[in-house]
């Protein structure tokens, strides 16, 4: 499907110069002199390059339907990450690249969605938020007020996250994936 270069939105998955790209980040930008463009940020999806590439309103590119299909994630070894085709069970290994840093967020059990192109796995979709456990959090500064200031914290997985003053040490939070930020206290 062809959409206008200045169509294109965070998460689209479009053909450019043979390869597989997702925009990452787009900025839409109107000079005084010459045509409104988008300036869009890119990453390859079969090698991870990055690429910043300006699209014009009269340029076109093809928008790439995904396969999706549902897996759950097993086991981490090293690098390598299995998960299991939850219809006809068969596994999986990808490197943890192909994630990125939302990697560190995957939990056993945890249910994902794959894209493929061409029935070969290009991304995985974690649930947006977790629930995480807090093993170690920094004591609050006194005279520090409770709406402006957060403290940084530590998850049972290893990632660092901001708190706000007032969690504390062993308590559950529910954390979003890809911003890694705190969103609220699990219940």
């Amino acid at each position: 499907m062809k959409i206008s270069g200045v169509d294109i939105r965070p998460g689209n998955i479009i053909e450019y110069e043979g390869g597989i790209w997702k925009a990452v980040k787009i900025q839409h930008t109107q000079p005084g002199k010459g045509g409104a463009y988008m300036q869009v940020e890119m990453k390859n999806l079969i090698d991870g390059r990055k690429n910043n590439v300006r699209f014009r309103s009269a340029e076109t590119v093809e928008r790439v339907r995904l396969d999706t299909k549902d897996f759950q994630f097993l086991f981490a070894d090293g690098e390598a990450l299995t998960f299991m085709d939850k219809e006809n069970y068969e596994q999986i290994t990808l490197d943890k690249g192909v994630i990125g840093e939302a990697a560190e967020f995957l939990q056993d059990g945890m249910d994902v969605v794959m894209e493929l192109y061409d029935e070969r796995p290009i991304s995985v979709d974690l649930p947006s938020q977790i629930e995480a456990t807090i093993v170690e959090a920094d004591a609050v500064v006194k005279g520090q007020t409770a709406s402006s200031s957060y403290k940084p914290a530590v998850l049972d997985n290893g990632v660092r996250v901001m708190v706000p003053p007032h969690i504390g040490a062993g308590t559950r939070i529910v954390v979003d994936v890809y911003e890694r930020t705190y969103v609220k206290r699990a219940d």
